[in-house]
């Protein structure tokens, strides 16, 4: 069996597992809210009109949308929760995704119950009144079992959209079969991504299936058929979620990592050292910057690697450029003052954020600095990853050397560098210790006017894991042990497109390079 595929089927029980809980969780509360308020809805116009645009109104905000926007409300609500009574709720991970997903599903069950209630011959009712039922009687006995199979129709559809939305659970910190698809497109792991996409699908076309039965069995009156179809879907949900049971303990440590190859490779690194500490570590990948740090800060990761002139210009909200050493100084003094966070030291690596251009493109305009870029930047394409338009960094650019492009395009890391072999972008905002950079031949600009702040690579520890001597005797060895060449290599090892390794392997092939 190709290892790909081996490593992606031994992650299959967690991913999976994590997958169906959370669908599963979020279909039920769905269910248990949408119920009671179609019923009101089908009753009084007054509540139905609110209610079915409400849930309509929310379904059309894009599920990762939807998900990362309860990250600030849950991010609030903790801090008040903190100020009250002493405990936070959880902003990243299972309960945002939870909530978001539990919207996404409510309107099919609300429009399908609706209709159904509504369809139903007014002559029933009047019999059901004639014998001396009561509203409820009627509901429960006569109204509800006549409109079930239209009922179940909404819960199929809400089914399966919950399941494909939950792959998106990802970049707010929750486990999923989405895990193999943004880690497979960042890596190009192509393996891992086909594995996620059909992992996900078999999963809704099998629970539209037994739900299907569940909906047949209802409409012609075969309990049979529909208490076989619960049961064996029951049984499929408690299999599924079986193996989260068996490993349930809480891991003693949590590492934290964004959403490129070099941050898997380095979360990787850190396992690995906590682990030959005898610890059990985890890993929450696939976070974007600022939710990576505000999980640092609440406690939700231990440790994770950021970038000096992230943490300076993103979460300081500085914009100047003091130089290297007292970015430093000052991201170790602001940081625990502010959060509690502490900065346990560099990684040896620079990894900055520099525009780069093919060689051959960048000799024929004679561009070699972005004073010279900005002379020809109207005639050409400018390509960011998925956040850099929106940062700090990219303003400070415009600011100082007015670049006015052609046209901007956002790619994933990996689609960037491959915009810019296939001429669909002449610019890019590449990573100074990205092994693509040399294999490709790339020009890195020079940045005459210091727009752009240094990024040395520092570990992180949170508040809560700050004087844990564990865990700080595992990554003290880390500090100024990488040299940005051996960075260079082991992310290349993960990006290039033959004999790829998994982030894992080229944690291991670094750790040889450490001397301590």
């Amino acid at each position: 069996m190709d290892e790909r595929v081996a490593a992606a089927f031994a992650l299959l029980p967690d991913y999976l597992g994590w997958h169906m809980a959370l669908s599963a969780s979020a279909l039920g509360l769905g269910i248990l809210i949408s119920l009671p308020l179609a019923v009101l809805a089908s009753r009084f116009q007054a509540v139905r009109w609110p209610v079915l645009g409400v849930a309509s109104f929310a379904q059309t905000i894009p599920s990762l949308a939807l998900l990362a926007l309860f990250f600030p409300l849950l991010l609030a609500l903790s801090s008040l929760t903190k100020a009250w009574f002493g405990t936070t709720i959880p902003a990243l991970g299972f309960l945002p995704a939870l909530l978001a997903l539990t919207i996404y599903s409510m309107l099919p069950i609300l429009r399908n119950t609706v209709a159904g209630l509504q369809g139903i011959d007014p002559a029933a009712r009047e019999a059901a009144k004639g014998v001396g039922m009561t509203p409820l009687q009627s509901l429960f006995q006569i109204e509800l079992p006549l409109a079930a199979p239209v009922i179940m129709a909404g819960i199929r559809t809400a089914a399966v959209w919950t399941i494909g939305s939950a792959t998106l659970a990802t970049p707010v910190g929750q486990t999923s079969l989405g895990n193999y698809i943004f880690s497979g497109l960042q890596t190009e792991n192509w393996v891992y991504v086909l594995f996620g996409c059909a992992a996900s699908a078999a999963l809704a076309l099998i629970a539209d299936a037994l739900l299907g039965l569940i909906e047949t069995g209802l409409g012609k009156g075969d309990p049979r058929r529909w208490l076989t179809g619960g049961l064996v879907l029951l049984i499929g949900i408690a299999a599924g979620v079986a193996p989260l049971a068996l490993h349930s303990s809480k891991p003693a440590y949590v590492v934290g990592a964004k959403n490129f190859s070099e941050q898997y490779i380095l979360a990787e690194l850190m396992k690995y050292r906590l682990e030959k500490e005898g610890a059990v570590v985890t890993a929450k990948e696939d976070l974007g910057s600022s939710f990576a740090y505000s999980a640092l800060r609440t406690g939700e990761i231990d440790a994770y690697v950021d970038y000096s002139g992230t943490l300076w210009a993103n979460i300081l909200k500085r914009t100047d450029n003091p130089g290297r050493m007292a970015v430093l100084a000052g991201l170790g003094t602001d940081l625990k003052t502010r959060d509690g966070v502490i900065v346990l030291g560099t990684l040896g690596f620079e990894n900055a954020y520099a525009l780069a251009m093919r060689r051959d493109r960048a000799e024929a305009l004679g561009i070699h600095s972005l004073d010279d870029l900005a002379q020809h930047a109207g005639e050409l394409t400018m390509g960011g990853d998925l956040e850099f338009f929106s940062r700090p960094e990219w303003t400070a650019l415009v600011g100082a050397y007015g670049l006015n492009f052609k046209a901007k395009k956002q790619y994933q890391p990996t689609f960037m560098y491959r915009a810019l072999g296939s001429g669909d972008a002449d610019v890019i905002s590449a990573f100074s210790s990205d092994g693509r950079i040399a294999a490709d031949d790339l020009v890195i600009l020079t940045d005459p006017r210091g727009a752009l702040p240094p990024y040395d690579a520092v570990i992180l520890l949170s508040p809560q894991k700050a004087n844990d001597p564990r865990l700080r005797r595992a990554l003290a060895g880390l500090v100024g042990s990488i040299p940005v060449k051996a960075m260079q290599t082991a992310n290349y090892s993960v990006d290039r497109d033959a004999d790829k390794q998994t982030p894992r392997q080229a944690a291991l092939a670094l750790a040889k390079v450490i001397k301590r």
